[in-house]
């Protein structure tokens, strides 16, 4: 008899429903428009409390910032492409940039990205179960 597996968001909000896409969660002040990954009860940009709202975020953006990491942790493959995107319709996450050559040349500050849903690199919990990540990819 086998054991039903089930696969786990790698971060808290990364929302997996169980009928549709997997997505990113963020939050929206109602009184700003400055939008946070994480719950929160007061805004960081106007101190509202208590009106922040559940969104979710887009799937497109365009690279901010990025760096190439040719030294990490055992069992992390290098070298890999770090990256912080800002998403199309607000909000700025981090994460890794996949299917392009990690070198300075393939990379241009402003390309536009989208978000995609991948395995966590093989990482599994004490039950088997398997971690869904997000990475960007050139759009």
């Amino acid at each position: 008899m086998s054991e039903n597996k089930i696969i786990l968001p790698a971060v808290d909000y990364l929302i997996i429903p169980e009928k549709g896409h997997p997505y990113l969660e963020g939050h929206q002040c109602n009184e700003c428009g400055a939008i946070y990954l994480g719950e929160r009860s007061v805004c960081s940009k106007c101190f509202a409390r208590n009106k922040i709202s559940k969104i979710k975020l887009n799937d497109t953006g365009s690279l901010y910032s990025f760096s190439i990491v040719y030294r990490s942790f055992p069992g992390i493959d290098v070298p890999y492409i770090s990256a912080l995107v800002d998403l199309d319709g607000g909000g700025t996450i981090k994460g890794n940039l996949i299917n392009v050559d990690p070198s300075p040349e393939n990379v241009e500050f402003g390309m536009k990205v989208k978000i995609v849903y991948r395995d966590a690199l093989g990482r599994k919990d004490s039950d088997g179960n398997s971690y869904l990540s997000y990475f960007f990819e050139p759009a």
